[in-house]
């Protein structure tokens, strides 16, 4: 079973997903939480998953794809430090991502769906890791972190957005009165 990674392992930045993470096997723990993001959604209609808690923010939909697109790249940099990578991962502008990910032309079922291939993807990938292959140091985005911690960062990182959708979109006096 993964342990959480040490304050060492990844950049200050990270801790408030690192931290979000129960205690627990993140195996399970990976798996639950996509069942539950998915859940939370599933049911919206278009006016609600085209929602905006305030004008600049991101639409449901596309809260949906910026936690699947981040998993994506929080995966390759997982499988390139799992393997020794010792090159620099380039970071990336996750407005930029969803602003070209035009996520709105897709149903919130095709969007649970492609978050549900990555993750699967993403725990695939983990269990061919060896703890050595974990503990595996690089550098991402010009901070040091282990893949141990990147599988705990995608963990917190889809926590954190599904609180948000919960409380600041689901929340919303405005937001259509589903799932309350």
């Amino acid at each position: 079973m993964l342990k959480k990674p040490g304050l060492d392992e990844y950049a200050p930045y990270y801790e408030k997903y690192v931290s979000s993470v129960p205690e627990g096997d993140l195996l399970q723990i990976l798996d639950e939480q996509m069942k539950e993001t998915i859940n939370l959604v599933k049911d919206l209609n278009e006016d609600q998953a085209h929602f905006r808690y305030a004008p600049e923010k991101w639409t449901v939909k596309e809260v949906i794809g910026h936690i699947t697109d981040t998993e994506r790249i929080m995966s390759y940099r997982l499988l390139c430090i799992g393997r020794g990578e010792m090159a620099e991962l380039p970071g990336y502008d996750d407005n930029q991502y969803v602003k070209n990910g035009k996520f709105n032309r897709f149903s919130i079922g095709e969007l649970s769906a492609q978050l549900s291939q990555v993750r699967q993807n993403t725990i695939s990938l983990l269990k061919s890791l060896d703890d050595e292959a974990l503990l595996g140091r690089g550098n991402a985005n010009g901070t040091g972190v282990t893949a141990r911690a990147i599988a705990y960062i995608i963990a917190g990182h889809e926590l954190h957005h599904r609180t948000l959708i919960k409380d600041r979109y689901m929340g919303a006096e405005s937001f259509g009165g589903a799932h309350e």
